[in-house]
């Protein structure tokens, strides 16, 4: 059975990235009355119920406001979509009225959920690489916010994605699923499923079997590849898979990013969706969630 998309997997936006070689493009669309932009601020944005509160390109900053713009795309009615993105604000900052990424995405409208992580993904890319990898020279933005070009040695540079795996384990059975605690959630009692980036010359196979035998322990195979999303925490690409354990008594936390690992049947992993079971899940914008729903046949 198909899972259902990720939550920030659901975009209808057009990306109209023909569109992004008009370097006069930014320029062009903040003079036009149908532009609309979103403003971010590192992974925040205003948010009004189940829509990002989007404004005129002239109401999105003001003259205090350092930020830097580019383009999203285009809304399903044609109408063009920017982001003016700036750092995160200071932790004491006032932000009445702002929602993260993390925490929000989920409970968008398709359109506005994949408008809200590629404004975040972008964002997240203008704020740190500002300088050249290679010389050191400060880089500035082109193709509507798509590359940058360094002004000393010239180089190009574009927004870079890290793949990362993220696996929910089942028994041989089928009938339970492992899932770990790191050890910043303790104080939450939240479970979820295993992950970690792809390092250098692995396949995606090769380090779904590595991060599980390190986090949990257990040896994986019947590795199953179910979707996937972005999550720019900081510019990730999760690839989401089920995988059989094939040791299940080694289950055992690493104890020091995993501090404990249970497995849970279908009975406790549907109670703790509904936020009435024995723990805490991931919430509704990650794709772990999805992962967990999807073995569980629920459409939480």
């Amino acid at each position: 059975m198909r899972m259902q998309p990720p939550a920030l997997a659901r975009s209808v936006f057009e990306t109209s990235p023909e569109e992004r070689s008009d370097e006069s493009l930014i320029e062009r669309l903040r003079d036009d009355s149908t532009t609309r932009v979103v403003r971010v601020r590192g992974d925040r944005a205003r948010i009004r119920g189940d829509r990002l509160l989007w404004t005129a390109p002239a109401e999105a900053v003001d003259s205090a406001d350092a930020v830097e713009w580019g383009f999203l795309g285009r809304a399903t009615d044609g109408s063009a979509r920017l982001v003016a993105a700036s750092p995160a604000p200071a932790a004491d900052a006032d932000e009445a009225g702002w929602a993260s990424l993390r925490m929000s995405g989920g409970d968008l409208v398709d359109e506005d959920a994949g408008a809200f992580v590629t404004a975040v993904a972008l964002g997240r890319w203008f704020a740190d690489f500002r300088f050249c990898p290679r010389c050191g020279a400060p880089a500035r933005l082109r193709s509507a916010g798509w590359s940058r070009q360094c002004t000393g040695c010239g180089r190009e540079q574009f927004p870079r994605t890290d793949p990362a795996v993220i696996v929910a384990v089942r028994d041989r059975s089928d009938e339970r699923l492992l899932l770990g605690q790191n050890a910043a959630w303790a104080v939450d009692n939240r479970f979820s499923t295993f992950a970690g980036f792809v390092e250098a010359g692995e396949s995606l196979e090769t380090a779904i079997r590595r991060e599980v035998e390190e986090e949990a322990g257990v040896v994986v195979d019947d590795l199953v590849y179910r979707g996937s999303q972005a999550w720019p925490y900081p510019r990730s690409l999760m690839l989401g898979f089920h995988a059989i354990a094939a040791d299940e008594p080694a289950a055992r936390p690493d104890g020091e990013e995993i501090v404990a690992v249970r497995w849970f049947d279908r009975d406790e992993i549907r109670r703790s969706l509904a936020g009435t079971g024995p723990v805490a899940l991931p919430g509704t914008a990650s794709i772990a969630r999805r992962l967990i729903a999807d073995w569980c046949g629920d459409g939480a």
